[in-house]
Protein backbone atom coordinates (compact mmCIF):
# COMPACT_ATOMS: atom_id res chain seq x y z
CA UNK A 1 0.00 0.00 0.00
CA UNK A 2 3.03 2.31 0.01
CA UNK A 3 2.76 4.86 -2.78
CA UNK A 4 6.07 5.43 -4.56
CA UNK A 5 7.46 8.65 -5.97
CA UNK A 6 7.48 8.92 -9.75
CA UNK A 7 11.28 8.73 -9.74
CA UNK A 8 11.09 5.33 -8.01
CA UNK A 9 9.06 3.69 -10.80
CA UNK A 10 11.22 1.59 -13.20
CA UNK A 11 11.40 3.06 -16.71
CA UNK A 12 10.06 -0.13 -18.27
CA UNK A 13 6.85 0.33 -16.26
CA UNK A 14 6.27 3.85 -17.61
CA UNK A 15 4.94 4.95 -20.96
CA UNK A 16 7.29 6.19 -23.68
CA UNK A 17 6.40 9.87 -24.00
CA UNK A 18 9.68 10.32 -25.91
CA UNK A 19 7.93 8.64 -28.85
CA UNK A 20 5.90 11.87 -29.07
CA UNK A 21 8.67 14.40 -28.35
CA UNK A 22 12.22 13.69 -27.28
CA UNK A 23 12.29 16.61 -24.84
CA UNK A 24 10.11 19.32 -23.36
CA UNK A 25 12.11 21.82 -25.42
CA UNK A 26 11.21 20.01 -28.65
CA UNK A 27 7.57 20.24 -27.61
CA UNK A 28 7.89 23.98 -27.00
CA UNK A 29 9.49 24.49 -30.40
CA UNK A 30 6.71 22.61 -32.16
CA UNK A 31 4.05 24.47 -30.22
CA UNK A 32 5.54 27.78 -31.38
CA UNK A 33 4.99 26.81 -35.04
CA UNK A 34 1.23 26.91 -34.49
CA UNK A 35 1.31 30.70 -34.64
CA UNK A 36 2.33 30.49 -38.30
CA UNK A 37 -0.29 27.79 -38.86
CA UNK A 38 -2.91 30.12 -37.48
CA UNK A 39 -1.93 32.80 -40.01
CA UNK A 40 -2.17 30.34 -42.88
CA UNK A 41 -5.61 29.18 -41.73
CA UNK A 42 -6.89 32.75 -41.41
CA UNK A 43 -5.68 33.48 -44.96
CA UNK A 44 -8.44 31.18 -46.26
CA UNK A 45 -11.23 33.21 -44.65
CA UNK A 46 -13.82 34.21 -47.24
CA UNK A 47 -12.37 31.87 -49.87
CA UNK A 48 -13.76 28.39 -49.17
CA UNK A 49 -16.53 28.69 -51.76
CA UNK A 50 -14.11 29.68 -54.54
CA UNK A 51 -13.37 26.21 -55.88
CA UNK A 52 -12.94 22.56 -55.02
CA UNK A 53 -9.17 22.96 -54.97
CA UNK A 54 -9.23 25.87 -52.51
CA UNK A 55 -11.55 23.92 -50.22
CA UNK A 56 -9.31 20.86 -50.50
CA UNK A 57 -6.16 22.88 -49.79
CA UNK A 58 -7.75 24.36 -46.69
CA UNK A 59 -9.02 21.03 -45.35
CA UNK A 60 -5.72 19.33 -46.13
CA UNK A 61 -3.81 22.01 -44.23
CA UNK A 62 -6.16 21.75 -41.27
CA UNK A 63 -5.70 17.97 -41.28
CA UNK A 64 -1.92 18.37 -41.00
CA UNK A 65 -2.33 20.90 -38.20
CA UNK A 66 -4.71 18.49 -36.48
CA UNK A 67 -2.05 15.77 -36.57
CA UNK A 68 0.43 18.19 -35.03
CA UNK A 69 -2.10 19.18 -32.37
CA UNK A 70 -2.68 15.52 -31.51
CA UNK A 71 1.02 14.99 -30.83
CA UNK A 72 1.31 18.19 -28.81
CA UNK A 73 -1.82 17.56 -26.78
CA UNK A 74 -0.92 13.96 -26.05
CA UNK A 75 2.55 14.87 -24.83
CA UNK A 76 1.57 17.58 -22.36
CA UNK A 77 -1.48 15.64 -21.14
CA UNK A 78 0.47 12.43 -20.58
CA UNK A 79 3.24 14.31 -18.75
CA UNK A 80 0.71 16.21 -16.64
CA UNK A 81 -1.05 12.99 -15.62
CA UNK A 82 2.20 11.36 -14.46
CA UNK A 83 2.18 13.65 -11.43
CA UNK A 84 -0.62 16.20 -11.22
CA UNK A 85 1.36 18.22 -8.66
CA UNK A 86 4.14 19.17 -11.09
CA UNK A 87 3.45 22.80 -11.96
CA UNK A 88 5.57 22.74 -15.12
CA UNK A 89 3.38 20.19 -16.90
CA UNK A 90 0.15 21.68 -15.62
CA UNK A 91 1.36 24.97 -17.10
CA UNK A 92 2.24 23.28 -20.40
CA UNK A 93 -1.23 21.75 -20.56
CA UNK A 94 -2.79 25.12 -19.83
CA UNK A 95 -0.64 26.76 -22.50
CA UNK A 96 -1.62 24.12 -25.02
CA UNK A 97 -5.31 24.59 -24.23
CA UNK A 98 -4.97 28.33 -24.77
CA UNK A 99 -3.27 27.81 -28.12
CA UNK A 100 -5.89 25.23 -29.10
CA UNK A 101 -8.68 27.68 -28.31
CA UNK A 102 -6.91 30.31 -30.40
CA UNK A 103 -6.62 27.94 -33.34
CA UNK A 104 -10.25 26.95 -32.99
CA UNK A 105 -11.21 30.63 -33.01
CA UNK A 106 -9.07 31.22 -36.11
CA UNK A 107 -11.14 28.57 -37.92
CA UNK A 108 -14.46 30.01 -36.85
CA UNK A 109 -15.19 31.03 -40.44
CA UNK A 110 -14.95 27.43 -41.64
CA UNK A 111 -18.36 26.11 -40.65
CA UNK A 112 -20.47 29.13 -41.75
CA UNK A 113 -18.69 29.28 -45.11
CA UNK A 114 -19.03 25.57 -45.82
CA UNK A 115 -22.68 25.58 -44.78
CA UNK A 116 -23.32 28.49 -47.13
CA UNK A 117 -22.20 26.44 -50.15
CA UNK A 118 -25.23 25.01 -51.92
CA UNK A 119 -25.57 21.27 -52.38
CA UNK A 120 -25.31 21.68 -56.15
CA UNK A 121 -22.14 23.77 -55.94
CA UNK A 122 -20.49 21.38 -53.51
CA UNK A 123 -21.23 18.44 -55.82
CA UNK A 124 -19.62 20.38 -58.67
CA UNK A 125 -16.52 20.81 -56.47
CA UNK A 126 -16.29 17.04 -56.05
CA UNK A 127 -16.66 16.53 -59.79
CA UNK A 128 -14.07 19.20 -60.70
CA UNK A 129 -11.51 18.22 -58.05
CA UNK A 130 -11.76 14.48 -57.25
CA UNK A 131 -9.17 14.69 -54.43
CA UNK A 132 -11.84 16.46 -52.39
CA UNK A 133 -13.61 13.07 -52.03
CA UNK A 134 -11.25 12.44 -49.12
CA UNK A 135 -13.37 14.86 -47.11
CA UNK A 136 -16.86 13.94 -48.36
CA UNK A 137 -17.87 12.14 -45.15
CA UNK A 138 -16.62 14.89 -42.85
CA UNK A 139 -18.27 17.58 -44.99
CA UNK A 140 -21.55 15.66 -45.01
CA UNK A 141 -21.35 15.23 -41.25
CA UNK A 142 -20.66 18.95 -40.78
CA UNK A 143 -23.59 19.94 -42.95
CA UNK A 144 -25.87 17.57 -40.99
CA UNK A 145 -25.80 20.18 -38.24
CA UNK A 146 -26.46 23.23 -40.35
CA UNK A 147 -29.52 24.16 -38.26
CA UNK A 148 -27.33 24.41 -35.16
CA UNK A 149 -24.52 26.62 -36.44
CA UNK A 150 -24.49 30.38 -36.11
CA UNK A 151 -23.02 33.33 -37.94
CA UNK A 152 -19.27 33.65 -38.33
CA UNK A 153 -19.03 36.29 -35.60
CA UNK A 154 -21.16 34.23 -33.22
CA UNK A 155 -19.15 31.08 -33.94
CA UNK A 156 -15.93 32.96 -33.21
CA UNK A 157 -17.32 34.20 -29.91
CA UNK A 158 -18.43 30.71 -28.85
CA UNK A 159 -15.06 29.25 -29.82
CA UNK A 160 -13.21 31.91 -27.82
CA UNK A 161 -15.31 31.10 -24.75
CA UNK A 162 -14.49 27.38 -24.83
CA UNK A 163 -11.46 27.68 -22.57
CA UNK A 164 -13.52 29.50 -19.97
CA UNK A 165 -16.32 26.94 -20.33
CA UNK A 166 -13.83 24.19 -19.53
CA UNK A 167 -12.96 25.74 -16.17
CA UNK A 168 -15.36 23.63 -14.04
CA UNK A 169 -13.85 20.40 -15.36
CA UNK A 170 -10.27 21.67 -15.00
CA UNK A 171 -10.87 22.90 -11.45
CA UNK A 172 -12.59 19.65 -10.51
CA UNK A 173 -9.57 17.69 -11.75
CA UNK A 174 -7.14 19.75 -9.68
CA UNK A 175 -9.44 19.71 -6.65
CA UNK A 176 -10.17 15.98 -6.68
CA UNK A 177 -6.86 14.54 -7.89
CA UNK A 178 -4.21 16.93 -6.58
CA UNK A 179 -5.57 18.90 -3.63
CA UNK A 180 -7.88 16.47 -1.85
CA UNK A 181 -6.14 14.67 1.03
CA UNK A 182 -7.79 11.92 3.03
CA UNK A 183 -7.19 10.61 6.56
CA UNK A 184 -5.51 7.22 6.77
CA UNK A 185 -7.78 4.19 7.01
CA UNK A 186 -7.38 1.91 10.03
CA UNK A 187 -7.88 -1.85 9.97
CA UNK A 188 -9.17 -4.16 12.71
CA UNK A 189 -5.64 -4.54 14.13
CA UNK A 190 -4.92 -0.82 14.29
CA UNK A 191 -2.71 -0.69 11.18
CA UNK A 192 -2.97 2.41 9.03
CA UNK A 193 -3.30 2.62 5.24
CA UNK A 194 -3.04 5.68 2.98
CA UNK A 195 -6.31 6.61 1.30
CA UNK A 196 -6.27 8.14 -2.19
CA UNK A 197 -8.33 7.97 -5.35
CA UNK A 198 -5.96 5.24 -6.51
CA UNK A 199 -6.02 3.09 -3.35
CA UNK A 200 -9.69 3.44 -2.47
CA UNK A 201 -11.09 0.55 -4.50
CA UNK A 202 -8.32 -1.79 -3.33
CA UNK A 203 -9.14 -0.89 0.27
CA UNK A 204 -12.84 -1.50 -0.41
CA UNK A 205 -11.97 -4.95 -1.73
CA UNK A 206 -10.31 -5.92 1.55
CA UNK A 207 -11.84 -8.79 3.56
CA UNK A 208 -11.36 -6.64 6.69
CA UNK A 209 -14.71 -4.90 7.15
CA UNK A 210 -13.28 -2.45 9.70
CA UNK A 211 -10.73 -1.30 7.11
CA UNK A 212 -13.38 -1.02 4.38
CA UNK A 213 -15.63 1.11 6.58
CA UNK A 214 -12.72 3.28 7.70
CA UNK A 215 -11.61 3.94 4.10
CA UNK A 216 -15.21 4.60 3.03
CA UNK A 217 -15.78 7.15 5.78
CA UNK A 218 -12.37 8.72 5.18
CA UNK A 219 -13.04 9.36 1.49
CA UNK A 220 -16.66 10.43 1.61
CA UNK A 221 -16.29 12.26 4.90
CA UNK A 222 -13.64 14.45 3.30
CA UNK A 223 -15.86 15.14 0.30
CA UNK A 224 -18.67 16.06 2.69
CA UNK A 225 -16.46 18.76 4.19
CA UNK A 226 -16.12 20.30 0.71
CA UNK A 227 -19.66 19.60 -0.49
CA UNK A 228 -20.52 23.21 -1.33
CA UNK A 229 -17.38 23.64 -3.43
CA UNK A 230 -18.10 20.37 -5.25
CA UNK A 231 -21.72 21.43 -5.84
CA UNK A 232 -20.67 24.82 -7.21
CA UNK A 233 -18.35 23.11 -9.70
CA UNK A 234 -21.01 20.66 -10.92
CA UNK A 235 -23.57 23.46 -11.11
CA UNK A 236 -21.17 25.54 -13.23
CA UNK A 237 -20.54 22.57 -15.53
CA UNK A 238 -24.26 22.11 -16.15
CA UNK A 239 -24.85 25.84 -16.57
CA UNK A 240 -22.27 26.06 -19.36
CA UNK A 241 -23.84 23.03 -21.07
CA UNK A 242 -27.23 24.73 -20.93
CA UNK A 243 -25.75 27.91 -22.39
CA UNK A 244 -24.16 26.14 -25.36
CA UNK A 245 -27.24 24.02 -26.04
CA UNK A 246 -29.48 27.08 -26.12
CA UNK A 247 -27.00 29.05 -28.21
CA UNK A 248 -27.00 26.29 -30.81
CA UNK A 249 -30.79 25.87 -30.78
CA UNK A 250 -30.99 22.39 -29.27
CA UNK A 251 -33.92 21.37 -27.12
CA UNK A 252 -31.59 20.61 -24.20
CA UNK A 253 -27.99 19.81 -23.29
CA UNK A 254 -28.46 16.06 -23.67
CA UNK A 255 -29.78 16.43 -27.21
CA UNK A 256 -26.79 18.63 -28.03
CA UNK A 257 -24.32 16.08 -26.65
CA UNK A 258 -25.85 13.09 -28.45
CA UNK A 259 -26.24 14.98 -31.72
CA UNK A 260 -22.49 15.33 -31.98
CA UNK A 261 -22.11 11.54 -32.06
CA UNK A 262 -25.16 11.02 -34.28
CA UNK A 263 -26.91 8.92 -31.63
CA UNK A 264 -30.71 9.23 -31.23
CA UNK A 265 -31.82 10.29 -27.73
CA UNK A 266 -34.16 7.28 -27.80
CA UNK A 267 -31.10 5.05 -27.28
CA UNK A 268 -30.49 6.82 -23.95
CA UNK A 269 -34.13 6.53 -22.92
CA UNK A 270 -34.38 2.88 -24.03
CA UNK A 271 -31.40 2.04 -21.83
CA UNK A 272 -32.91 3.58 -18.71
CA UNK A 273 -36.28 1.96 -19.38
CA UNK A 274 -34.73 -1.50 -19.97
CA UNK A 275 -32.71 -1.27 -16.74
CA UNK A 276 -35.77 -0.11 -14.78
CA UNK A 277 -37.63 -3.14 -16.12
CA UNK A 278 -34.85 -5.37 -14.77
CA UNK A 279 -34.50 -3.91 -11.28
CA UNK A 280 -35.64 -7.24 -9.85
CA UNK A 281 -32.34 -8.85 -10.85
CA UNK A 282 -30.27 -6.09 -9.28
CA UNK A 283 -32.25 -6.29 -6.04
CA UNK A 284 -31.81 -10.05 -6.10
CA UNK A 285 -28.05 -9.60 -6.51
CA UNK A 286 -27.98 -7.28 -3.48
CA UNK A 287 -29.89 -9.83 -1.39
CA UNK A 288 -27.47 -12.57 -2.47
CA UNK A 289 -24.44 -10.44 -1.55
CA UNK A 290 -25.94 -9.66 1.85
CA UNK A 291 -26.63 -13.35 2.47
CA UNK A 292 -23.19 -14.56 1.36
CA UNK A 293 -21.34 -11.95 3.38
CA UNK A 294 -23.38 -12.91 6.41
CA UNK A 295 -24.06 -9.34 7.53
CA UNK A 296 -27.11 -7.97 9.27
CA UNK A 297 -26.93 -4.82 7.17
CA UNK A 298 -25.33 -4.43 3.73
CA UNK A 299 -23.50 -1.12 3.35
CA UNK A 300 -21.83 0.42 0.33
CA UNK A 301 -18.45 -0.42 1.82
CA UNK A 302 -19.49 -4.06 1.35
CA UNK A 303 -20.12 -3.94 -2.40
CA UNK A 304 -16.54 -4.35 -3.70
CA UNK A 305 -15.12 -7.05 -1.45
CA UNK A 306 -15.02 -10.50 -3.07
CA UNK A 307 -17.58 -12.92 -1.72
CA UNK A 308 -14.93 -15.64 -1.61
CA UNK A 309 -11.93 -13.88 -0.16
CA UNK A 310 -9.91 -17.07 0.31
CA UNK A 311 -9.79 -17.51 -3.50
CA UNK A 312 -8.49 -13.97 -4.01
CA UNK A 313 -4.83 -13.64 -4.93
CA UNK A 314 -2.37 -11.02 -6.05
CA UNK A 315 -1.66 -11.18 -9.78
CA UNK A 316 1.77 -9.89 -10.86
CA UNK A 317 1.60 -7.61 -13.89
CA UNK A 318 3.61 -10.04 -16.06
CA UNK A 319 1.07 -12.77 -15.30
CA UNK A 320 -1.83 -10.44 -16.04
CA UNK A 321 -0.36 -9.61 -19.45
CA UNK A 322 0.09 -13.27 -20.34
CA UNK A 323 -3.44 -14.16 -19.23
CA UNK A 324 -4.96 -11.34 -21.26
CA UNK A 325 -2.88 -12.38 -24.27
CA UNK A 326 -4.08 -15.98 -23.96
CA UNK A 327 -7.70 -14.97 -23.39
CA UNK A 328 -7.86 -12.92 -26.60
CA UNK A 329 -6.84 -15.83 -28.84
CA UNK A 330 -10.38 -15.94 -30.37
CA UNK A 331 -9.63 -12.54 -31.97
CA UNK A 332 -6.84 -14.02 -34.08
CA UNK A 333 -3.08 -13.78 -34.33
CA UNK A 334 -3.00 -10.39 -36.08
CA UNK A 335 -4.86 -8.85 -33.17
CA UNK A 336 -2.60 -10.51 -30.61
CA UNK A 337 0.57 -9.43 -32.44
CA UNK A 338 -0.47 -5.81 -32.01
CA UNK A 339 -1.38 -6.47 -28.37
CA UNK A 340 2.08 -7.92 -27.76
CA UNK A 341 3.65 -4.90 -29.43
CA UNK A 342 1.87 -2.69 -26.92
CA UNK A 343 3.01 -4.83 -24.00
CA UNK A 344 6.65 -4.80 -25.10
CA UNK A 345 7.06 -1.21 -26.33
CA UNK A 346 5.97 0.85 -23.32
CA UNK A 347 2.49 1.83 -24.38
CA UNK A 348 1.45 1.42 -20.72
CA UNK A 349 2.11 3.48 -17.58
CA UNK A 350 1.58 0.67 -15.10
CA UNK A 351 1.72 1.56 -11.40
CA UNK A 352 0.42 4.27 -9.11
CA UNK A 353 2.81 6.95 -7.90
CA UNK A 354 2.38 10.04 -5.75
CA UNK A 355 0.26 12.62 -7.54
CA UNK A 356 -0.56 10.38 -10.53
CA UNK A 357 -3.96 10.79 -12.10
CA UNK A 358 -6.42 8.28 -10.69
CA UNK A 359 -8.26 5.63 -12.64
CA UNK A 360 -7.32 4.30 -16.05
CA UNK A 361 -7.66 5.36 -19.68
CA UNK A 362 -6.33 4.88 -23.20
CA UNK A 363 -5.34 7.79 -25.43
CA UNK A 364 -5.09 7.01 -29.15
CA UNK A 365 -2.08 9.04 -30.24
CA UNK A 366 -0.85 8.96 -33.83
CA UNK A 367 2.47 7.28 -32.97
CA UNK A 368 0.74 4.59 -30.90
CA UNK A 369 -1.85 4.44 -28.11
CA UNK A 370 -0.97 5.37 -24.53
CA UNK A 371 -2.58 3.51 -21.62
CA UNK A 372 -2.67 4.80 -18.05
CA UNK A 373 -3.18 2.25 -15.30
CA UNK A 374 -2.90 2.25 -11.52
CA UNK A 375 -2.26 -1.50 -11.43
CA UNK A 376 -2.66 -3.03 -7.97
CA UNK A 377 -2.45 -6.79 -8.63
CA UNK A 378 -6.14 -7.56 -8.12
CA UNK A 379 -8.43 -9.45 -10.48
CA UNK A 380 -10.12 -6.14 -11.17
CA UNK A 381 -6.75 -4.66 -12.21
CA UNK A 382 -6.27 -7.53 -14.64
CA UNK A 383 -9.66 -6.82 -16.18
CA UNK A 384 -8.78 -3.12 -16.38
CA UNK A 385 -5.68 -4.05 -18.39
CA UNK A 386 -7.84 -6.05 -20.83
CA UNK A 387 -10.33 -3.17 -20.96
CA UNK A 388 -7.83 -0.41 -21.72
CA UNK A 389 -5.95 -2.50 -24.28
CA UNK A 390 -9.28 -2.98 -26.03
CA UNK A 391 -9.48 0.80 -26.36
CA UNK A 392 -5.85 0.92 -27.47
CA UNK A 393 -6.25 -1.62 -30.26
CA UNK A 394 -9.48 0.03 -31.40
CA UNK A 395 -7.49 3.25 -31.82
CA UNK A 396 -4.61 1.40 -33.47
CA UNK A 397 -6.82 -0.31 -36.07
CA UNK A 398 -8.76 2.88 -36.86
CA UNK A 399 -5.61 5.00 -37.15
CA UNK A 400 -3.94 2.45 -39.43
CA UNK A 401 -7.00 1.88 -41.65
CA UNK A 402 -8.67 5.27 -41.98
CA UNK A 403 -7.29 8.59 -43.09
CA UNK A 404 -6.86 10.95 -40.10
CA UNK A 405 -10.09 12.83 -40.70
CA UNK A 406 -12.10 9.58 -40.47
CA UNK A 407 -10.02 7.75 -37.84
CA UNK A 408 -11.43 9.14 -34.60
CA UNK A 409 -14.27 6.88 -33.51
CA UNK A 410 -17.05 8.53 -31.52
CA UNK A 411 -17.67 7.97 -27.84
CA UNK A 412 -20.78 5.85 -28.39
CA UNK A 413 -18.72 2.95 -29.74
CA UNK A 414 -15.65 3.65 -27.59
CA UNK A 415 -16.59 1.24 -24.81
CA UNK A 416 -17.49 -1.68 -27.06
CA UNK A 417 -13.99 -2.95 -27.87
CA UNK A 418 -12.80 -2.53 -24.29
CA UNK A 419 -15.72 -4.42 -22.79
CA UNK A 420 -15.60 -7.14 -25.44
CA UNK A 421 -12.05 -7.84 -24.26
CA UNK A 422 -13.30 -8.11 -20.68
CA UNK A 423 -16.08 -10.51 -21.68
CA UNK A 424 -13.62 -12.73 -23.58
CA UNK A 425 -11.27 -12.69 -20.59
CA UNK A 426 -14.08 -13.78 -18.29
CA UNK A 427 -15.13 -16.60 -20.63
CA UNK A 428 -11.50 -17.74 -20.79
CA UNK A 429 -11.07 -17.78 -17.02
CA UNK A 430 -14.38 -19.58 -16.48
CA UNK A 431 -13.40 -22.14 -19.10
CA UNK A 432 -10.12 -22.90 -17.31
CA UNK A 433 -11.54 -23.83 -13.93
CA UNK A 434 -13.71 -26.64 -12.62
CA UNK A 435 -13.21 -25.72 -8.97
CA UNK A 436 -16.56 -24.62 -7.57
CA UNK A 437 -15.11 -21.95 -5.29
CA UNK A 438 -12.97 -20.45 -8.01
CA UNK A 439 -15.85 -20.56 -10.46
CA UNK A 440 -18.11 -18.86 -7.94
CA UNK A 441 -15.40 -16.23 -7.38
CA UNK A 442 -15.18 -15.50 -11.10
CA UNK A 443 -18.94 -15.44 -11.55
CA UNK A 444 -19.10 -13.00 -8.66
CA UNK A 445 -16.65 -10.78 -10.54
CA UNK A 446 -18.78 -11.07 -13.71
CA UNK A 447 -21.87 -10.17 -11.68
CA UNK A 448 -20.00 -7.18 -10.27
CA UNK A 449 -19.19 -6.06 -13.83
CA UNK A 450 -22.88 -6.11 -14.71
CA UNK A 451 -23.67 -4.29 -11.46
CA UNK A 452 -20.95 -1.70 -11.98
CA UNK A 453 -21.36 -1.16 -15.72
CA UNK A 454 -24.92 -1.82 -16.74
CA UNK A 455 -26.73 -0.82 -13.56
CA UNK A 456 -24.40 1.70 -11.91
CA UNK A 457 -23.47 3.56 -15.10
CA UNK A 458 -27.13 3.72 -16.08
CA UNK A 459 -27.85 5.19 -12.65
CA UNK A 460 -25.12 7.76 -13.32
CA UNK A 461 -26.72 8.48 -16.70
CA UNK A 462 -30.13 8.94 -15.10
CA UNK A 463 -28.61 11.20 -12.45
CA UNK A 464 -26.88 13.31 -15.09
CA UNK A 465 -30.14 13.54 -17.04
CA UNK A 466 -32.14 14.57 -13.97
CA UNK A 467 -29.74 17.25 -12.73
CA UNK A 468 -29.54 18.58 -16.29
CA UNK A 469 -33.32 18.91 -16.25
CA UNK A 470 -33.10 20.81 -12.94
CA UNK A 471 -30.71 23.33 -14.50
CA UNK A 472 -32.88 23.60 -17.64
CA UNK A 473 -35.76 24.54 -15.33
CA UNK A 474 -33.67 27.36 -13.87
CA UNK A 475 -32.77 25.62 -10.60
CA UNK A 476 -29.40 25.82 -8.87
CA UNK A 477 -27.64 22.56 -8.09
CA UNK A 478 -27.03 22.98 -4.38
CA UNK A 479 -25.23 20.33 -2.34
CA UNK A 480 -28.48 19.37 -0.63
CA UNK A 481 -30.33 18.97 -3.94
CA UNK A 482 -27.51 16.92 -5.47
CA UNK A 483 -27.28 14.65 -2.43
CA UNK A 484 -31.03 14.15 -2.22
CA UNK A 485 -31.34 13.09 -5.86
CA UNK A 486 -28.29 10.83 -5.67
CA UNK A 487 -29.62 9.14 -2.54
CA UNK A 488 -33.05 8.64 -4.13
CA UNK A 489 -31.59 6.91 -7.19
CA UNK A 490 -29.36 4.66 -5.09
CA UNK A 491 -32.39 3.54 -3.09
CA UNK A 492 -34.27 2.79 -6.31
CA UNK A 493 -31.43 0.94 -8.06
CA UNK A 494 -30.08 -1.09 -5.13
CA UNK A 495 -33.39 -1.88 -3.43
CA UNK A 496 -34.48 -2.38 0.18
CA UNK A 497 -31.60 -4.66 1.24
CA UNK A 498 -28.94 -1.95 0.83
CA UNK A 499 -28.33 0.71 3.48
CA UNK A 500 -28.20 4.04 1.62
CA UNK A 501 -26.48 6.48 3.97
CA UNK A 502 -25.39 10.11 3.85
CA UNK A 503 -21.84 9.13 2.87
CA UNK A 504 -22.87 7.48 -0.41
CA UNK A 505 -25.14 10.45 -1.07
CA UNK A 506 -21.87 12.39 -1.57
CA UNK A 507 -20.49 10.03 -4.22
CA UNK A 508 -21.49 12.38 -7.05
CA UNK A 509 -18.76 14.75 -5.84
CA UNK A 510 -15.94 12.39 -6.87
CA UNK A 511 -17.24 11.10 -10.23
CA UNK A 512 -15.17 12.71 -13.03
CA UNK A 513 -17.55 11.45 -15.71
CA UNK A 514 -20.18 13.97 -14.62
CA UNK A 515 -17.92 16.49 -16.37
CA UNK A 516 -17.84 14.48 -19.62
CA UNK A 517 -21.12 15.78 -21.10
CA UNK A 518 -23.51 12.81 -21.09
CA UNK A 519 -20.77 10.24 -21.59
CA UNK A 520 -21.62 7.59 -18.99
CA UNK A 521 -24.68 6.03 -20.63
CA UNK A 522 -22.35 4.73 -23.32
CA UNK A 523 -20.59 2.46 -20.83
CA UNK A 524 -23.88 0.61 -20.40
CA UNK A 525 -24.85 0.56 -24.09
CA UNK A 526 -21.28 -0.40 -24.98
CA UNK A 527 -21.32 -3.21 -22.43
CA UNK A 528 -24.54 -4.58 -23.88
CA UNK A 529 -23.15 -4.47 -27.42
CA UNK A 530 -19.89 -6.06 -26.25
CA UNK A 531 -21.65 -8.97 -24.56
CA UNK A 532 -23.50 -9.65 -27.82
CA UNK A 533 -20.30 -9.38 -29.90
CA UNK A 534 -18.23 -11.60 -27.60
CA UNK A 535 -20.82 -14.35 -27.91
CA UNK A 536 -20.90 -14.03 -31.69
CA UNK A 537 -17.09 -14.27 -31.80
CA UNK A 538 -17.03 -17.37 -29.61
CA UNK A 539 -19.92 -19.11 -31.39
CA UNK A 540 -19.32 -18.11 -35.03
CA UNK A 541 -15.54 -17.84 -35.13
CA UNK A 542 -13.71 -16.43 -38.16
CA UNK A 543 -16.66 -14.75 -39.87
CA UNK A 544 -17.64 -12.90 -36.69
CA UNK A 545 -14.01 -11.93 -36.06
CA UNK A 546 -13.77 -10.50 -39.57
CA UNK A 547 -16.88 -8.37 -38.98
CA UNK A 548 -15.57 -7.32 -35.58
CA UNK A 549 -12.17 -6.25 -36.91
CA UNK A 550 -14.01 -4.34 -39.62
CA UNK A 551 -15.84 -2.51 -36.83
CA UNK A 552 -12.54 -1.76 -35.04
CA UNK A 553 -11.10 -0.42 -38.29
CA UNK A 554 -14.10 1.76 -39.06
CA UNK A 555 -13.14 4.90 -37.14
CA UNK A 556 -15.98 7.33 -37.83
CA UNK A 557 -16.33 6.35 -41.49
CA UNK A 558 -20.00 5.51 -40.78
CA UNK A 559 -22.47 6.46 -38.06
CA UNK A 560 -21.90 4.54 -34.79
CA UNK A 561 -25.25 2.81 -35.14
CA UNK A 562 -24.33 1.60 -38.64
CA UNK A 563 -20.84 0.51 -37.56
CA UNK A 564 -22.36 -1.72 -34.88
CA UNK A 565 -24.99 -3.03 -37.28
CA UNK A 566 -22.12 -4.05 -39.57
CA UNK A 567 -20.73 -6.13 -36.72
CA UNK A 568 -24.15 -7.69 -36.10
CA UNK A 569 -25.62 -5.63 -33.22
CA UNK A 570 -28.56 -3.20 -33.50
CA UNK A 571 -28.59 -0.65 -30.66
CA UNK A 572 -31.66 1.27 -31.84
CA UNK A 573 -33.88 -0.96 -29.69
CA UNK A 574 -33.68 -2.31 -26.12
CA UNK A 575 -32.97 -5.92 -27.18
CA UNK A 576 -29.15 -5.94 -26.61
CA UNK A 577 -29.66 -4.49 -23.10
CA UNK A 578 -32.39 -7.02 -22.32
CA UNK A 579 -30.21 -9.88 -23.61
CA UNK A 580 -27.28 -8.79 -21.46
CA UNK A 581 -29.48 -8.57 -18.37
CA UNK A 582 -30.94 -11.98 -19.17
CA UNK A 583 -27.37 -13.30 -18.95
CA UNK A 584 -27.01 -11.47 -15.63
CA UNK A 585 -30.03 -13.41 -14.36
CA UNK A 586 -28.55 -16.71 -15.56
CA UNK A 587 -25.28 -15.97 -13.76
CA UNK A 588 -27.25 -15.25 -10.60
CA UNK A 589 -28.92 -18.65 -10.94
CA UNK A 590 -25.54 -20.38 -11.23
CA UNK A 591 -24.05 -18.41 -8.37
CA UNK A 592 -26.91 -19.33 -6.06
CA UNK A 593 -26.60 -22.99 -7.04
CA UNK A 594 -22.83 -23.05 -6.49
CA UNK A 595 -23.12 -21.46 -3.07
CA UNK A 596 -25.79 -23.93 -1.95
CA UNK A 597 -23.57 -26.95 -2.71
Amino acid sequence: MNIRKRSEIPVEDTWATEDLFATDEAWEQELATLEEDKKVIVSYAGRLAESGQVLFDFLSYCEKVGQKMSLLGNYCSRKADEDTRVAKYQAMSGKFRSVAVGLSASRSFQTPEILAISDEKLESFFAQFPKLERYRRSLTELRRGRDHYLSQAEEKLLASAREMAGAPSAVFGAFSNADMKFPDAIDSKGNTYPVSQGTFVSLEESPDRVLRKSAYESLYGQYQSFKNTAAALLNAENKQRKFYAEARKFSDARAAALFGNNVPVEVYDNLIEAVHNNFDKMHRYVRLRKKLLGVDELHFYDVYTPLLADVDKKIPFAEAKQTVYDALAPLGEDYRAILKQGFENRWIDVYQNEGKRSGAYSAGAVVHPYVLLNYSGTLDSQFTLAHEMGHALHSYYSNKTQNPVDAGYVIFVAEVASTCNEALLMEYLLGKTTDKKERAYLINHFLDQFKGTLYRQTMFAEYELNIGKMVAEGKTLTADALCAEYKRLNEMYYGPDMVVDDYIAMEWARIPHFYYDYYVFQYATGYSAAIALSRKILSEGESAVKDYLGFLSGGCSKSPIDLLKGAGVDMTGPEPVNQALELFGQLLDEMEALMED
